[in-house]
């Protein structure tokens, strides 16, 4: 299933909650004994912090905020004794630090907690890449991790970053038993930015999970120019060309064409590149189209 460690830490009324990027250690600073304690819960899943309101304690705590790497998010929610935060979808594979500030009794509370991903190192996926192609179709692949073990298996998913929905790949790609890939032939799930996970399973140990966060403007891979034709006169010679299917919806400003003029005789030619392009991935070329000289 799709699904992440989930952990919780105890703190003291948090005034500030901010969520950084991994230190390598679990800890937490000293706390006066007398001071009240209160059970935050982290869920990774859903990228949500959670803990019980005491709303009737008699220490002085001021307005919460909730940030995510000092900037802040969305204003504190809270409902039927529980406050919740919920941040922007971070990739997690590299663990990550959760802080609590608090002011109680006019005195500054920190705790920290390190979230970390669970499993035997090295056995997380390797190499791991994905790219749409022919305007509707992708595919992801990777290695077994160095340290995996003979018997594992993995297992990918996609979440939707807007809706939140998510799927198990449906179709996987496997060499000797073992999922090294995934095809997809409906893209309707992914969004501007999709989130993808990768776990896996073993009898022998643990596996660590490997996720990512990737823009799917940036992994397609284009067809070539359609309909191109070529109309030559004494003086000059007309191209014309229309723009490729794609899945994304790009403009005419993300595409830049490149057009190779050669003499077929002397086999030597100039290369024009124009219109600038936000992708670096580049179509296979369009087939050689021979114009005879009018001349």
């Amino acid at each position: 299933s799709f699904s992440l460690l989930s952990f919780s830490l105890s703190c003291l009324l948090p005034l500030s909650l901010f969520l950084s990027l991994p230190s390598l250690s679990l800890f937490s600073s000293l706390s006066p004994p007398f001071l009240p304690g209160l059970n935050v819960t982290f869920d990774p899943r859903t990228m949500t912090l959670r803990w019980p309101c005491q709303e009737n304690t008699t220490n002085f705590v001021e307005k919460e905020t909730c940030f995510l790497k000092l900037f802040p998010l969305a204003h504190l929610q809270s409902r039927g004794g529980e406050c919740s935060c919920t941040f922007m979808q971070e990739s997690l594979h590299r663990g990550l630090t959760l802080e609590v500030q608090a002011t109680v009794n006019q005195r500054p509370v920190q705790e920290k907690l390190l979230y970390t991903n669970p499993g035997a190192d090295g056995t997380a996926v390797q190499n791991f890449s994905c790219s749409i192609y022919n305007a509707g179709f992708m595919n992801c692949t990777w290695v077994k991790g160095r340290a995996a073990p003979d018997d594992v298996q993995y297992f990918m998913y996609i979440k939707n970053k807007r809706t939140l929905l998510e799927m198990e790949c449906p179709c996987y790609l496997q060499e000797s038993g073992i999922h090294t890939g995934c095809h997809l032939s409906n893209l309707s799930l992914l969004s501007v930015k999709s989130y993808v996970l990768v776990n896996g399973s073993s009898p022998a140990m643990g596996i660590q999970f490997f996720d990512s966060i990737f823009l799917t403007k940036g992994i397609e891979k284009l067809d070539p120019p359609a309909n191109v034709t070529v109309h030559c006169n004494v003086s000059h010679c007309h191209v014309r060309w229309h723009q490729p299917r794609t899945w994304h919806r790009f403009t005419h400003q993300d595409f830049q064409y490149q057009l190779d003029i050669q003499r077929q005789v002397r086999g030597h030619g100039h290369l024009c590149e124009f219109i600038c392009v936000r992708s670096p991935v580049w179509s296979h070329l369009w087939e050689v189209t021979y114009v005879r000289s009018p001349v």
